[in-house]
């Protein structure tokens, strides 16, 4: 029988590695988010990439640049997988319905961006530390929805007041929603996604921060078609949809 009090070999790990096991745990968490939206890994692939292509361009223009440090950037992009994980606190319902919603279910809907940030905030109490490392995931899950004209939710935030982080990754969260196929509805084509994003250049987004869009339209193309859905990643959407129906049904 083993000798329980003998000493116990140690095991060390490199930091490297460490942090490697972290960003594999918390990417699957994410995709797993965005698996009730019927979305996949695919899509967070391509929202990250969008990010960095973005803030390598904004890192150019001296109203960003001071912010943009390589620091602020690289936590950047690895937190922009989680900006959406609020969604995991809003029903089936309300989260697949393929029409538009009604003011109940809109109103459900907009709280998932302070469900997430709600969570960041205790799992850190329960810990017992803030963690500045996280200052961008916060921003991010809280202030995602947020729109440059202040029409946007939960705090109505305007301008410059939105982080800069919130107005990169809303770019990036739009032009995918806009060339995604999705079970009820087929992508547009690039062309016209780039339309509707400088439509709203001065109301949603940062006017900016569109112009660096336009200027890198091209890189956001290759994006989409580099990580672009497979048809096993559409055979899942289809799947869980009909499956989130059926429940939704037997309730």
């Amino acid at each position: 029988m083993p000798n329980s009090d003998a000493p116990q070999p140690q095991i060390t790990v490199a930091s490297e590695e460490v942090h490697h096991a972290q960003q594999v745990v918390m990417l699957a968490m994410a995709t797993l988010a965005e698996l009730r939206e019927s979305d996949t890994e695919s899509h967070l692939l391509r929202v990250r990439a969008y990010v960095r292509a973005m803030v390598t361009k904004l890192q150019t223009l001296p109203q960003f640049a001071t912010v943009l440090t390589d620091v602020y950037a690289q936590n950047l992009i690895e937190s922009a997988p989680f900006y959406d994980m609020g969604t995991i606190g809003v029903p089936d319902r309300i989260l697949l319905k393929p029409g538009r919603l009604n003011a109940d279910e809109l109103a459900i809907m907009q709280m998932h961006p302070g469900i997430a940030h709600a969570a960041i905030l205790r799992a850190e109490k329960t810990l017992g530390r803030y963690s500045p490392l996280l200052q961008i995931t916060r921003e991010l899950v809280l202030c995602h929805q947020e729109r440059w004209d202040g029409t946007g939710y939960p705090h109505k935030l305007a301008g410059a007041a939105i982080p800069i982080s919130a107005r990169i990754i809303a770019i990036a969260d739009v032009y995918d929603a806009l060339i995604s196929n999705k079970v009820y509805r087929e992508g547009m084509p690039h062309d016209q996604a780039v339309g509707v994003i400088f439509g709203e250049r001065g109301s949603h987004f940062d006017p900016d921060m569109v112009d660096a869009f336009i200027e890198i339209q091209d890189e956001f193309s290759d994006i989409a078609q580099r990580y672009a859905d497979t048809e096993d990643d559409m055979q899942a959407k289809i799947e869980y949809m009909a499956n989130a129906i059926a429940e939704q049904a037997v309730l």
